[in-house]
Parts: C-alpha cells; sequence; structure tokens
C-alpha cells in the first residue's frame, strides 16, 4: 500500500516538473548553461587562426579555453577533423 502511494506521489512530481518546463520553455526561458564562445568570439578565433596562430594561442587571445574551442571550431566545420596532415606530412594544427 505504502508502495502504490510513494509511486503516486512521485508521478505528481513528475507530470509538475514536465509541466513547469514546458511553460518555462512556452516563456522563452532556455535550459542549461549559456555558451562561452558567442559568435564574436568565433569570428575572432577563426580570424586568428587564420592569420596563423595556433588554437592554443587563440583560445588564450578570445580567453576561453583550447577545449571548447576545439569543439566549438569542429562542430562548425572550420577545424580539420582530428589526425588530418596538411601536404607537408606535418598536422594541420
Amino acid at each position: 500500500m505504502f508502495g502504490a502511494l510513494g509511486q503516486f506521489e512521485r508521478d505528481l512530481i513528475r507530470e509538475r516538473t514536465r509541466a513547469g518546463l514546458q511553460a518555462a520553455q512556452a516563456r522563452g526561458r532556455r535550459r542549461g548553461r549559456k555558451p562561452v564562445i558567442t559568435e564574436d568570439k568565433l569570428k575572432r578565433a577563426h580570424e586568428l587562426i587564420a592569420k596563423g596562430l595556433t588554437v592554443r594561442e587563440t583560445a588564450a587571445r578570445i580567453r576561453v579555453g583550447k577545449t571548447v574551442l576545439y569543439s566549438t571550431l569542429q562542430t562548425h566545420s572550420l577545424l580539420p577533423q582530428s589526425g588530418a596532415k596538411s601536404s607537408t606530412g606535418k598536422p594541420t594544427m
């Protein structure tokens, strides 16, 4: 009997949580953390890399982590896939 009541209570909580999330979404609220790299930072990073800076140097200049910059550049197809080599045989980044 107590198990059934516990399950019923849990279902009510789950239902209320979903309703609250849907209401927040309808108001325009977004879930999760805000992106660290904005479009301006991404554009600046692309310019710096095009000038010959490494991703590590670029990340330091725009004040973001190199891991975040690598993943963002790969997501936006601005960085060759890992292991890619240039015509000289050296890694590209």
